[in-house]
């Protein structure tokens, strides 16, 4: 089930979030990032900014009653969506969830917002995550941007060179 997450949300959004990508809870699943940064992936102030923007939303998954996975959704001009703090619970992955999730997040965006793509940035040294979004259709576009070093509130730099490649993916009209 999904629905859209709302400020009593937050605690749990922030902690599905950390435990999927930092600490040793992450390497539970496979999308840690355990090895390139520590610290905070995201914060109650992080996430309650998504949720505060009016062309943003977080979508949320639920297995039962328990919040399994979560993505933020923000419409852009021009008809582009991005898609960004994707978590799934690390014991959930490797199941179908995170397909799903991003499923109905284009879903989404092209058929309530009338996105014709979804853009989202990937730190280039993520390939194995690279190829699983390339193997739902989106494109690299060789396109990057910079981490943004010093700002501990995307976590802490273990290596000198992470950089964010764009991936686009054309989105079927509804």
């Amino acid at each position: 089930m999904f629905r859209t997450a709302t400020d009593t949300d937050i605690p749990a959004l922030v902690a599905l979030v950390e435990s999927a990508y930092r600490g040793d809870s992450s390497r539970r699943g496979w999308t840690t990032e355990a090895d390139l940064l520590h610290g905070q992936r995201t914060d109650p102030e992080g996430v309650a900014e998504v949720l505060a923007k009016p062309d943003s939303r977080m979508l949320v998954a639920l297995r039962g009653d328990v919040l399994a996975g979560c993505c933020q959704l923000e419409r852009r001009p021009e008809g582009v969506a991005y898609f960004g703090m994707f978590a799934v619970d690390p014991e959930r992955q490797g199941g179908g969830l995170g397909r799903r999730v991003l499923a109905e997040a284009e879903r989404i965006a092209a058929a309530e917002w009338g996105s014709g793509e979804m853009h989202m940035t990937v730190i280039k040294q993520r390939a194995d995550l690279i190829a699983w979004y390339v193997r739902r259709g989106y494109a690299q576009t060789g396109r990057m941007s910079p981490f943004p070093y010093g700002d501990d509130r995307f976590g802490r730099p273990q290596v000198d060179d992470l950089e964010f490649e764009l991936l686009v993916k054309t989105l079927p009209k509804p």
